[in-house]
Parts: structure tokens; C-alpha cells; sequence
């Protein structure tokens, strides 16, 4: 008897010693990772930490539907993982879901059978205050430098964490914006730098969506911002637009417009059918990596890249995005897209939209005519711009060596243009002899920046451009009232 009360004595003191042991730092190791106590999908959301996202579509006109379809749908994703709508910042022209080409009136969707993204989205800046300038203000979370809209900015506190989402047109070190000027590399750079010298967020993820995305970070974003930055497409490339009249998949027949954009249409999808308690960022940026390339055949696709600080990539999603309960039995990332995706070069989605457009309308009426005057002013600017830039080219630098010298890129790791006030002086001085460069000359942006690596003036610029559109009509293109892409 004397030995069953030692030994219930004993174990007595263990249990006590293992309580008093809990209540120390072994525990909190436990609790975290014992599975019969709670999992780490199970684990609460971190503690006096803000999810705070910009969502930036950057053009506006129903042939760019797919940008604004993008951004309500990643808003949409954001609100099921239960981010708050004072911490989400949306950019949008919002003109799409009212068009009179829209045929369903108040509805946007981003896939060809998907539900309406448009409900609910916040109308923070919209119209003629979606600017470059506004961007930048949010970002910072200065209220004061806000113009219009809803003066809603980021304003986070140092353990918050930001995701950022930009979908639209973009050319070689810029990216688009309805009112211009464009969202130069070197200006949205410093305002990475100055929100973390500011000390007012932990970690940052950007996703951007556009062509020649990379060119925007080649050689300047720093490691050290806690900043983590996946594009569309390396420097050199287009991004591609996808579910578009005649592809397959298509989009509802009475659709004439592209829904959706190949990388984005890749992470938003893959969000929506994994848990992202357990998929982490590597994961994804993998993932949408290989659906983007349409499986290797970058013909058809482009080169998702990434930059910035590389060292939190294990972290889930969901510290960003968001976690919908309704994915809770979702796999981490084990359901794959495999199927090639039919796409479209984003710098020719709006003449497809014009030629959908063309189609539809009937035989021998006044709308027809005009769709095919449209179609036809588009087609000579682009060609204009073309054999401008390349005069441009020949009368500066000469006939055998001018192409070589507008389409040479630098090596990897040198940022595009060496003096960004070069740049800019070289993109106002075209436009305002040559015409409007438009989201298509976008792409001429390399050319202008090599013309400033050779050290070339602006004085000799404004000569040659004088030389090759001095007798050209500019009609709609000319930019006498203004809206310089610099």
C-alpha cells in the first residue's frame, strides 16, 4: 500500500513539474507544432497585424476590358480571405461595367463562365483621379498629396503587411495609366524606398501584370525593402491577354473583348482552388511561373519573374491574401492547370476587340463605317510611330547601325536608361512632333533609352524628330492640348 501511495505521489510531482514547465518557452514550441494541440494551418492570424492591398487596373476603354475584369476579381479574392475594405485601395477607370458594349449591364466577369466580380468593389479613385501621382500618395499613405477620390491610403503601422496588384499596358522601364504621365521605374523605386524608410509596413508583395514588367525592376529594386516583386514577363517580352472572342476556352458569344490576362487570370485561379493556410509564396510564384510560359511554349506566353527581397518566399499566402474558410480542405497546391491557354499579344487585344467589333455590325450601316475608319486611323498610327522612330533612328545614328542601336538591350542586372530625366525630355520631345506614343508605341520606350545612352541632346532629338514628322498630319494624335506620357 505504502508503495501505490509513493508511486501515486510521484507521478503527482511529474504532472506538476510538467505544468510549471508548460507555462515557459517549451510550451509555446508545443502548442505550435504538436498535432494532437493545433496545427499551423490551425494557427491564429498574427496579432496587432493589418492586411492592407492597392489594386491598380491601369487603362480604361471597353477593348481593355480585361484589365479592370482583373483587378474587381482580386478584389473579390481578397474579401472572401476577410481583408477589410478600409484596408483594400482600388484603382479603376470604371468604365466597363456601364458601357453601352457591355452586354451585361452592371455585371464584369473574368472568366468565360464565372460569376459577376463588380459587385461590392470599392470606388476609391476612379475616373480622371486614377494617376500616377494618386498611386504614389496611397502608397505613402499621404493623405495630403491625394487629389480626389476617396482619400483612402495606406496607412500602416510597422508589422502590417501590403499586397499590391497592378494589371494594364506597359513598355520597356514604364508602366500605363489612363491619365497620363506613365508610372516611370526610377519614381515608383523611390516610392518603395521612402515607404520603407519609413518604416511603416514589414513585408510587401507586388504582382504586376504588363508588358516588359521586368524592365521596370532589372537593375533597380534593392533586396533590403522587405519588398517581393513577381512580373508578367522578363523585360524584353509581351504579357498576353487570354479568354477572348474565337479562343478556347471562349468567352460568352455575346462577349467582343478579352476577359482576362494570362499571369493574372494564372495566380487569381490558383488562389481561388488552394488553401493558402498552407500554400506559400514560392509555391505560387512556381505555379503561376509554369501556366504563364502556356507550359514552355513562350511563343504564347512569357517569362514570369521575380526580385526585391527573395527571403520570405516560405510564408503562406494568407499573410497577404487572406484565407476564405470555404478552402480549408483544399490542398496546399496539388491541382494543376495543364491545359495550353489560347492568347492574344496584349498590344493587340484592342485590335481584336475593333475587328470582333467590325463583324457584328451590320452590312453597309454608318457604324460600320465607322469601326473600319477607326480601325484604319489605328493601324496608320502604329505604323507612323514604327517608321518614325526607325527615321528618328537612322538620322541620329545612321543606316547600318541605327536598328542595332534603338533595339539593343543591356545586360541583365543594368537598369534600362542610365539618366531617367533623359528619358522623359526624349518621350515629350517625340510626342510633340511625332503624336500620341498610345498604349501600343509604349513599346518604343527602349529605343528612347538607348538614344539617351549614347549620349545623344535634346537638341539633336528635337532635329530628327522634326525630320521624320515635321509633314505628317498628327489629326487625333497630336498632343497640342497636352497628355504627354512624361
Amino acid at each position: 500500500m505504502k508503495t501505490y501511495r509513493f508511486v501515486f505521489r510521484l507521478i503527482t510531482l511529474l504532472l506538476v513539474l510538467l505544468l510549471t514547465s508548460l507555462r515557459g518557452g517549451v510550451a509555446g514550441s508545443l502548442r505550435r507544432w504538436d498535432p494532437l494541440i493545433r496545427t499551423p494551418v490551425e494557427e491564429e492570424e498574427e496579432e496587432n497585424v493589418t492586411k492592407w492591398a492597392v489594386l491598380v487596373a491601369g487603362s480604361k476603354g471597353y477593348g481593355n476590358y480585361r484589365h479592370q475584369a482583373d483587378v474587381c476579381h482580386a478584389y473579390q479574392i481578397l474579401k472572401k480571405g476577410g481583408l477589410k475594405d478600409e484596408n483594400i485601395v482600388v484603382f479603376m477607370y470604371d468604365d466597363i461595367a456601364t458601357n453601352d458594349l457591355n452586354p451585361r449591364p452592371g455585371v464584369i466577369i473574368n472568366h468565360p463562365n464565372g460569376s459577376d466580380v463588380y459587385a461590392g468593389v470599392p470606388k476609391d479613385y476612379t475616373g480622371s483621379n486614377v494617376t500616377a501621382e494618386n498611386l504614389y500618395a496611397v502608397l505613402l499613405g499621404n493623405k495630403n498629396a491625394v487629389k480626389g477620390g476617396s482619400r483612402k491610403v495606406v496607412d500602416s503601422k510597422p508589422n502590417d503587411r501590403i499586397f499590391l496588384y497592378y494589371s494594364d499596358h506597359g513598355g520597356p522601364g514604364v508602366l500605363g495609366m489612363p491619365n497620363m504621365p506613365f508610372i516611370y521605374a526610377n519614381e515608383f523605386i523611390e516610392v518603395l524606398k521612402k515607404k520603407h524608410a519609413s518604416g511603416t509596413y514589414n513585408e510587401m508583395v507586388l504582382y504586376i501584370e504588363a508588358c516588359e514588367s521586368g524592365s521596370v525592376f532589372e537593375g533597380l529594386m534593392p533586396k533590403d525593402l522587405n519588398v517581393y516583386v513577381t512580373t508578367a514577363s522578363n523585360a524584353e517580352e509581351s504579357s498576353w491577354g487570354t479568354y477572348c472572342p474565337g479562343m478556347e476556352p471562349s468567352p460568352p458569344p455575346e462577349y467582343i473583348t478579352c476577359l482576362g490576362d494570362l499571369y493574372s487570370v494564372a495566380w487569381m485561379e490558383d488562389s481561388e482552388t488552394h488553401n493558402l493556410k498552407k500554400e506559400t509564396i514560392e509555391q505560387q510564384y512556381k505555379a503561376v511561373k509554369d501556366r504563364t510560359s502556356n507550359y514552355n511554349s513562350y511563343n504564347a506566353g512569357s517569362h514570369v519573374m521575380e526580385y526585391g527581397s527573395t527571403d520570405f518566399k516560405d510564408e503562406r499566402l494568407s499573410l497577404y491574401q487572406g484565407f476564405d474558410p470555404a478552402a480549408e480542405n483544399f490542398p496546399p497546391n496539388k491541382i494543376h492547370f495543364d491545359k495550353h491557354m489560347e492568347v492574344v499579344n496584349q498590344r493587340d487585344a484592342d485590335l481584336l476587340f475593333m475587328w470582333h467589333s467590325y463583324k457584328r455590325s451590320d452590312d453597309g450601316s454608318d457604324k460600320k463605317a465607322e469601326i473600319l475608319w477607326e480601325i484604319m486611323e489605328t493601324m496608320r498610327h502604329r505604323m507612323h510611330l514604327d517608321a518614325s522612330v526607325n527615321t528618328i533612328g537612322v538620322f541620329l545614328f545612321g543606316p547600318t547601325k541605327s536598328s542595332s542601336v534603338l533595339s539593343s538591350v543591356r545586360n541583365s542586372g543594368l537598369p534600362l536608361v542610365d539618366d531617367w530625366r533623359c528619358l522623359k525630355a526624349m518621350v515629350h520631345v517625340f510626342e510633340t512632333y511625332c503624336g500620341s506614343l498610345t498604349q501600343y508605341g509604349m513599346k518604343h520606350m527602349r529605343a528612347f533609352a538607348n538614344i539617351c545612352n549614347k549620349g545623344i541632346s535634346e537638341a539633336e532629338m528635337e532635329k530628327a524628330c522634326v525630320a521624320a514628322c515635321s509633314s505628317h498630319n498628327l489629326g487625333e494624335w497630336s498632343l497640342s492640348k497636352g497628355r504627354y506620357s512624361a
